[in-house]
């Protein structure tokens, strides 16, 4: 799937009250955390999965279920395979959670100022019952990547996606921006990422963020009966 990200935040539009706003005077304090997922939140990131599908206008295409992430997800410490960060935000300052800490990765903490609170009419869908108010906004799942002309390895971002009603709000540069510290640190060469070519407002996120589009690439794919078919080929 082409990663699908918000554009740059501009001013939020008002927004009625919900169970995210906050009355204090002259703003509303949004706070973002971004942490490594864990088992635990596969029904979450199954039904991000979900709407990112319906996004790409690719509904038809997307099975995963719980179970299959159960089966393919977390067999790997952080980084040596897939890796998925989770986007929580919270109208509250979120507790110090020692089972979110590891010597692999520091939960990333903001907070964003809004003229208005959001409006989240799926806030008990994605309500984390562990922590209070706190809510799943979005995802990015990466893996390792090798570049033979860096010498080097890298990342590839298969999936970006923050829910709708909390996109235009920097959430989405705060997921990527994530992904890309950690390539940095760990001394990798890039990270890459597919986007579809009628998504001109993630065009353009991501031109501002420092990342060239290549327009002469192009993705090539065997799946299914085509990829079936080479099983016996040699």
């Amino acid at each position: 799937m082409a990663a699908a990200a918000p554009p740059p935040p501009p001013t939020p539009a008002p927004s009625a009250p919900t169970g995210l706003s906050d009355s204090t005077p002259g703003g509303h304090p949004l706070f973002s955390r971004i942490r490594l997922a864990t088992p635990l939140d596969i029904p979450y990131i199954q039904k991000l999965i979900h709407q990112l599908a319906i996004f790409e206008k690719l509904a038809d295409l997307c099975t995963a279920t719980e179970s299959d992430l159960a089966s393919t997800l977390f067999k790997s410490p952080p980084f040596h395979s897939f890796t998925i960060f989770l986007l929580e935000v919270s109208s509250r300052p979120f507790e110090n959670d020692s089972a979110f800490h590891s010597q692999n990765f520091t939960p990333i903490e903001r907070i964003i100022n809004l003229d208005h609170s959001v409006s989240d009419p799926e806030a008990e869908a994605f309500a984390n019952g562990i922590n209070g108010d706190v809510v799943v906004a979005g995802f990015v799942l990466f893996f390792p990547s090798y570049s033979t002309f860096l010498g080097k390895p890298g990342f590839y971002v298969e999936d970006l996606f923050v829910r709708e009603c909390y996109r235009r709000k920097g959430l989405g540069k705060m997921l990527l921006s994530a992904v890309a510290s950690q390539a940095a640190r760990m001394g990798y060469g890039r990270v890459e990422w597919a986007v579809l070519d009628w998504n001109a407002n993630a065009i353009k996120f991501y031109e501002e963020m420092g990342a060239n589009v290549l327009p002469e690439w192009r993705i090539c794919r065997l799946t299914g009966p085509a990829l079936e078919a080479h099983r016996d080929a040699n």
